[in-house]
């Protein structure tokens, strides 16, 4: 089995937990369970928070996703940079949730997003240096 797996795997497993949370939240809304006393949605504030997290796990990680696919598929050792980079992702993307969704901070939700894009930038810059011929 390829190391890159269990990252790879991981990050479906957050996505799947993002989408039970957003379940939750709208609960009150959609089948009224959970409403407050006076109707309205006890989840209103956060609910936006984690449908647009969730977005946010379909868009640079689908360049994880490939690149992850590209070094299985090619069929050759997997560096040690490249796993690291992996799990400095997945990591980095439960930190970009959880800063996202739970504060209001946008400049630390920066700082942990560009520690993940870096991360796959990195992944991508190593498969290319590898297999391009000079």
């Amino acid at each position: 089995m390829s190391p890159l797996l269990t990252p790879v795997f991981l990050h479906i497993v957050w996505c799947a937990l993002l989408y039970a949370l957003l379940t939750v939240a709208r609960a009150p809304v959609v089948w009224g369970v959970g409403r407050s006393k006076n109707g309205s949605n006890p989840f209103h504030t956060i609910q936006p928070k984690i449908s647009a997290n969730l977005s946010n796990q379909f868009e640079w990680p689908m360049f994880f996703h490939i690149a992850c696919v590209l070094l299985i598929a090619m069929d050759e050792p997997i560096a040690g940079v490249q796993i690291y980079l992996a799990w400095t992702f997945v990591i980095g993307r439960v930190l970009h949730s959880i800063v996202q969704i739970f504060t209001d901070n946008i400049r630390l939700r920066g700082v942990v997003f560009t520690i993940n894009f870096i991360a796959v930038l990195a992944m991508w810059t190593l498969i290319f240096i590898r297999n391009f011929s000079w």
